[in-house]
């Protein structure tokens, strides 16, 4: 007798999306091909050869040479999470320089570790300089301090050096948030002297989300070796991954073998193109953006020197729904943009130009589609946004230090 057939549910069939916001982005088509690959298991000799091989990379990525740097399996939060863990001791005065979304994310994981929290706030959308980050560390003399270099939820660029540099005369950790600035734009960990950094795959790496890229300097290895209480989480403890990826290959978790092979291949593909090649790319393809927004009569959120290259916040005309016009191009396009939340929502669309999603090609289609979802709402472009995309395309700036 045979077995009656399933016709409740079919073969999988995703819609065709082109990913232009704030993450996952497009994914290279090698990395679909890379998890393709069969599998073997979580403390087979050759998934330790391909995390080795990704710590190399990562390292390059990172601008380290840090040789505590590793994927931790879960998203950047869980990059977040087990940065903020393994430094802070309950009691410890956690500092945090907050400016938009996700540095208000990290001081709710150091609250949850018992940490006291010291706050020093702007508003979304600006960054903090020098003498204001150095007073304020001088002035609390903390343990740890939390910043994010690349705010997702708001477009801003945090330059780390002085913080870095405050925080080592106080005898305090610094910790980084490159999410969405890893392989997009410069990160420079060492030279700029943070202590633990860390990142995901699903922005400017066009790799699935669920690996969180981390880094930790020699100084942040001994905070989480000579902590006296018990670190709260397990899953996250970096001394124990330490010892599965390390010498020891000491059983942790099974890990996702296929999402390594992604981020394997992904970073091969950053090799390939070259670093500072691909912040090129990025940055010329930013400024056209940004170009482009000026000409459909949208300025930037953040301040030009501020912005960051991957993750755009244009400032809707007034009167424009931003749910009317994502819908339009999602319904008429099948391209993926996401608005503001929190302070900005309603007034700013989220444009991620990452990785594969940050190409000409790409570019243009976006703003053909702006164009019209901008008409269908009754408003007309002062400018030719392709034309000055394009521009900036056939003379592109130089590139600024940072």
């Amino acid at each position: 007798m045979t077995k009656p057939v399933n016709t409740e549910y079919g073969p999988l069939a995703p819609p065709k999306r082109l990913l232009m916001g704030p993450g996952p982005t497009v994914v290279e088509p090698r990395i679909y091909g890379a998890m393709a690959m069969p599998i073997v298991s979580h403390v087979d000799a050759y998934f330790f050869e391909v995390a080795e091989d990704i710590r190399k990379m990562l390292q390059v990525a990172f601008g380290t040479e840090n040789a505590f740097t590793m994927a931790v399996s879960g998203t950047g939060s869980a990059g977040m999470e087990a940065a903020v863990a393994n430094v802070t001791e309950p009691g410890m005065k956690f500092a945090v320089l907050a400016n938009g979304y996700f540095s208000d994310r990290m001081e709710e994981m150091a609250r949850r570790q018992g940490a006291q929290i010291v706050r020093l706030e702007k508003a979304w959308g600006t960054v903090f300089s020098g003498e204001e980050a150095r007073e304020f560390i001088h002035r609390e003399k903390p343990h740890v301090v939390g910043y994010v270099q690349a705010e997702t939820s708001t477009g801003a660029f945090q330059r780390g050096n002085t913080i870095c540099e405050a925080a080592r005369e106080v005898d305090a950790l610094t910790i980084a948030d490159c999410v969405t600035s890893l392989a997009g734009m410069p990160v420079r960990v060492d030279e700029t002297g943070v202590d633990v950094a860390y990142s995901g795959t699903q922005k400017a790496l066009s790799c699935p989300p669920g690996l969180a890229p981390i880094t930790l300097s020699a100084r942040a290895l001994d905070r989480v070796r000579s902590r006296k209480s018990i670190l709260p989480t397990w899953y996250l403890d970096l001394r124990l991954l330490d010892s599965y990826y390390g010498e020891s290959k000491r059983y942790h978790h099974t890990a996702p073998i296929s999402l390594f092979y992604a981020l394997r291949e992904a970073l091969r593909i950053v090799m390939e193109e070259g670093l500072e090649n691909r912040w090129r790319r990025h940055y010329v393809n930013h400024k056209a953006f940004v170009a482009a927004a000026a000409a459909l009569g949208m300025t930037m959120h953040v301040a030009g020197e501020d912005q960051l290259w991957t993750l755009h916040t244009p400032v809707l005309p007034a009167g424009m729904s931003d749910t009317q016009l994502r819908s339009f191009l999602l319904r008429e396009h099948g391209i993926e943009v996401l608005g503001g939340f929190g302070p900005l929502q309603g007034k700013v669309l989220r444009i991620g130009l990452m990785g594969a999603s940050s190409t000409v090609e790409n570019i243009e289609k976006l703003l053909a589609g702006l164009v019209e979802g901008f008409a269908e709402q009754g408003f007309r472009a002062p400018g030719d946004p392709l034309a000055a995309a394009r521009a900036v395309w056939a003379n592109p700036p130089a590139s600024p230090e940072l």
